[in-house]
């Protein structure tokens, strides 16, 4: 997981997502936790499944810390998932495959908190 961070890191797009304040201060009132079940809701109701009418316009640019991660992850739309983490568009997310973006997302806002 360390390795596509890296990769992502490179990328000046990727790169350019950070949490602002509020949004760390966000994160550590509600706690890690609720965060991750934050994400597990946005991937599970705007990513797993096969078809996405509006794909590349489903995740915010701003408004909620996992959303930011989304995009500075690319974990943003089956596009990004494809050409980033090599994760077919035309088939329905499976658990572990979710499991993997929610920790690659988490990951990434803990490094933000920690930063």
């Amino acid at each position: 997981m360390n390795n596509i961070l890296d990769s992502l890191a490179k990328s000046k797009f990727r790169s350019s997502f950070h949490l602002n304040k509020q949004m760390k201060d966000y994160v550590n009132e509600k706690g890690i936790n609720k965060i991750k079940e934050h994400a597990y809701d946005f991937i599970n109701r705007r990513l797993k499944s096969k078809y996405i009418e509006n794909d590349g316009k489903q995740t915010p640019m701003k408004g909620h810390p996992v959303f930011i991660a989304q995009h500075a992850t690319a974990t943003c739309c089956r596009g990004c998932l494809y050409k980033w983490h090599h994760i077919d568009k035309n088939k329905e997310l499976t658990s572990n495959e979710v499991d993997y973006i929610v920790d690659l997302i988490i990951k990434w806002i803990k490094n933000e908190i920690n930063s």
